[in-house]
């Protein structure tokens, strides 16, 4: 059986895997370390668990053991997809390197810049950066990656599912053509494999497992919730997993809860909570500070449950995690293998537990049709009980919500109207019916007939306003638009008004006739005009 001494390591840096108490590599170190220490480039690919992190940082060390770093020119680059990996390989590198004088910084998101320059402008060995932080840094011109010797990129595949690839083909181009590149990942995408064909020469290809295939220590199980309505499914997936927490017992040490969405690592981290269990949430949206808080909660044993977003699902090094459960079933196949892989690590055996619902058929079929296997299917945990109540739902569905107001009351209903002591007097309403043409009159005569007089109109709705106004000014209560309809409606109109009547206005009844001097200036222009 092979051991870390057989592998070539400086002695310093056996002294410190030996005080971590580690004797013999794993699969993909034993492997990866001979082939990194001759200057080869590496392709390793190897589920997540399998300790790739230092089958790369024990190589680096013993390689950067001679020469030193000059300001703002890394000797080394580890880039890394999320800030908790980051900040595991910084964790690691401290461990192995802890006897020798290299030097370190870590650039990520969430920090200020100026501890991070600061760093640089010392000159480091290695440089340990997320690709958004360290282009931040590089467009700035606080580094420079000429003097690049060997460059790492962790977790590859999930670089891709993030959107780091433009990034990752930027940074190799920044860098020297000869340095050395070890590129890691879970499972080989066709775009991954193209960068590797592009950026590595000759690489030794090392494979320790199938791809996206889930470990032999940990037991799977898939609990199927059919829900009574289906606006429940969120809160019986919650009594679900509450019910199996429980049933698990002492032998649930700790637990990593995994959602699909931020929002609902809130709702399911509050919900535990409410109920008694010692949990809190991660995600990208909580400031580093308090997901590195909450981190270290989880690794000494004051937290027990963690609720996490995919976040979380790549780089923990957390090897004691007992359970893990899939709250929500993962959209993408490849995410279930990394999340259960944060159990059954290093030998360990472990549980992993999924509730699904029936609208989770298809991702089920992607994800078994990945591992190659299907997924055993467990019993409902004793003391589950669908709920039936008609209570309000927890996620109401869409045509539910509309019509609704803010506080939940229908639109549609009428609102109560507040009694008054006095009621304003209701004034008598003149109304004017149009009179109706007789049949055989000609059609512009009818069309006339029919039309209403602009200024009458207009003057009935000023008087109506302006009576409106000296009710309010004294107080009165207006009466709503619609009594007023229905009391025109309700009442006999009476017979109709055959032409204007009384309503005739004044400018009408007036004489056309001209005067007299005009009148004579009229004939003789006519009879001038005659003559002529």
């Amino acid at each position: 059986m092979t051991k870390f001494s057989d592998l070539a390591l400086d002695p310093r840096v056996l002294q410190a895997v030996s005080e971590a108490g580690y004797e013999t590599p794993t699969p993909i170190q034993a492997q990866a370390i001979p082939e990194a220490l001759k200057g080869r480039d590496v392709l390793g690919i190897a589920q997540t668990g399998t300790g790739k992190t230092a089958s790369f940082t024990l190589p680096m060390i013993t390689l950067l053991g001679q020469g030193r770093a000059r300001a703002r020119m890394p000797r080394s680059l580890v880039l890394a997809p999320t800030r908790e990996l980051a900040a595991q390989v910084a964790e690691n590198f401290d461990i192995y390197a802890k006897h020798t004088k290299l030097t370190k910084a870590l650039l990520i998101g969430g920090v200020a810049f100026g501890e991070q320059d600061k760093l640089i402008d010392r000159g480091v060995d290695v440089l340990i950066a997320t690709p958004g932080r360290l282009l931040d840094h590089f467009e700035r011109g606080k580094l420079l990656l000429t003097g690049v010797q060997i460059m790492v990129v962790d977790e590859a595949d999930r670089m891709l599912d993030m959107g780091f690839i433009p990034d990752i083909e930027r940074i190799f181009q920044l860098t020297p053509f000869t340095r050395q590149t070890m590129f890691y990942s879970a499972t080989m995408a066709p775009e991954i494999e193209r960068i590797t064909n592009t950026f590595l020469t000759n690489p030794a290809k090392i494979e320790v497992a199938r791809q996206a295939t889930a470990s032999t220590t940990i037991t799977q199980s898939l609990i199927e919730v059919k829900p009574v309505r289906k606006d429940r499914s969120f809160a019986d997936k919650r009594a679900v997993l509450r019910a199996l927490i429980r049933a698990e017992g002492e032998a649930c040490t700790n637990a990593i809860i995994f959602c699909n969405r931020k929002m609902d690592v809130d709702v399911v981290a509050k919900s535990l909570k409410a109920h008694g269990f010692n949990a809190a949430p991660i995600h990208g949206d909580l400031a580093q500070s308090e997901r590195m808080k909450t981190l270290d909660a989880f690794r000494d044993g004051t937290l027990h449950l963690l609720v996490a977003s995919d976040v979380a699902a790549r780089g923990l090094d957390i090897p004691a995690v007992s359970h893990v459960f899939n709250f929500d079933v993962p959209s993408h196949p490849e995410d279930y293998v990394h999340r259960i892989g944060r159990t059954g690590r290093a030998g360990r055996l472990g549980k992993a537990f999924t509730i699904s619902v029936p609208s989770d058929e298809k991702y089920l079929k992607a994800i078994e049709n990945l591992i190659k296997t299907e997924i055993p299917r467990g019993a409902l945990p004793e003391g589950f009980e669908p709920d039936t109540s008609e209570g309000k739902p927890d996620r109401a569905p869409r045509e539910d919500r509309k019509g609704r107001d803010r506080g939940g009351r229908s639109r549609d209903r009428e609102r109560p109207v507040k009694p008054h002591d006095e009621a304003a007097p209701m004034e008598p309403l003149v109304v004017v019916a149009r009179a109706e043409p007789a049949e055989d009159a000609p059609r512009e005569e009818r069309r006339d007939s029919q039309k209403e007089p602009r200024a009458e109109r207009s003057a009935e709705r000023s008087a109506e306003r302006s009576g409106d106004r000296r009710r309010e000014d004294r107080g009165e209560r207006r009466e709503p638009r619609e009594d007023r309809r229905d009391y025109r409606r309700d009442r006999d109109p009476g017979p109709s008004v055959i032409g204007m009547g009384d309503h005739v206005p004044d400018f009408i009844l007036r004489s056309f006739a001209l005067a007299p001097a005009k009148a004579e200036e009229a004939e003789d222009l006519t009879a001038t005009g005659t003559e002529g």
